[in-house]
């Protein structure tokens, strides 16, 4: 099983860069790794203090918050 790219806690937020659509407040906290299914991309459960709901989003989508760029 490959090993995911963040961990519960982190903190990170959507890569403008690759996905300028995502216009949500951040940054998100990393609240679950969801279980990997079969070849497709690592998802998880984000949570943003400004929100009142959690997010799905794959692994691709997200990066850590430090390395966020807009």
């Amino acid at each position: 099983m490959p090993k995911s790219k963040f961990t519960i806690g982190q903190i990170v937020d959507f890569d403008l860069q690759a996905f300028p659509q995502y216009k949500a407040s951040g940054p998100y906290k990393v609240t679950r790794v969801l279980p990997a299914e079969d070849a497709r991309p690592q998802r998880y459960t984000i949570k943003s203090t400004t929100e009142a709901f959690e997010r799905n989003a794959n692994e691709y989508e997200i990066v850590a918050a430090d390395e966020a760029k807009t």
